[in-house]
């Protein structure tokens, strides 16, 4: 049985990677797939190419995992795929589950696509694409939230204020 794995990952985090990992151990084969929306274009720090170039690297290691994009409803995308296929969705903590199961139900009424959840590890539950992207905005350290391709971008994407923050540092260390 193979699964879709569908997000926007911008970028993609340990919180995505800890289900992405649970899930290739439990279906034939993961397609992680970058949903991506023409209206929200510029709303995402990294563009879909670069999203997809982080997935590449950040998965390379599985055998069994993919990386795709698609525009538009998931169920169109999961119409596509081999018969069986089921949405993975990973989940931090109640207020997940609430969306979630509405957006599985809509997937099940209008396109009869099964969604299966997993649940992230406890220590990835407080981490989000969002945090980790303000977090990088002001050239913090979000090294143990993402994987080293995602924290690679965040680096290169906000290289200045991560200069700026390294010689602040820099300069507080050598005057004590």
């Amino acid at each position: 049985m193979n699964a879709v794995f569908p997000g926007s990952f911008d970028p993609i985090t340990s919180g995505h990677m800890d289900v992405l990992t649970r899930a290739a151990r439990i279906f034939d084969h993961v397609t992680v797939t970058v949903m991506h929306n023409a209206r929200k274009q510029g709303r995402h720090l990294f563009t879909l190419d670069e999203r997809l170039e982080i997935l590449r690297e950040a998965t390379a290691h599985f055998p069994n995992v993919s990386v795709d994009s698609f525009g538009g409803l998931l169920v169109d995308y999961m119409a596509r795929q081999e018969t069986g296929s089921v949405i993975v969705r990973g989940l931090r903590a109640v207020s997940d589950y609430e969306y979630e199961l509405q957006i599985a139900h809509l997937n099940r009424q209008i396109g009869d696509a099964e969604t299966v959840f997993i649940m992230a590890a406890t220590r990835w539950s407080f981490v989000s694409s969002s945090m980790v992207r303000e977090i990088a905005s002001y050239g913090g350290n979000v090294s143990e939230m993402v994987p080293r391709a995602s924290a690679s971008a965040l680096r290169r994407k906000h290289a200045d204020v991560y200069e700026e923050r390294e010689a602040e540092l820099q300069g507080q260390t050598t005057s004590l």
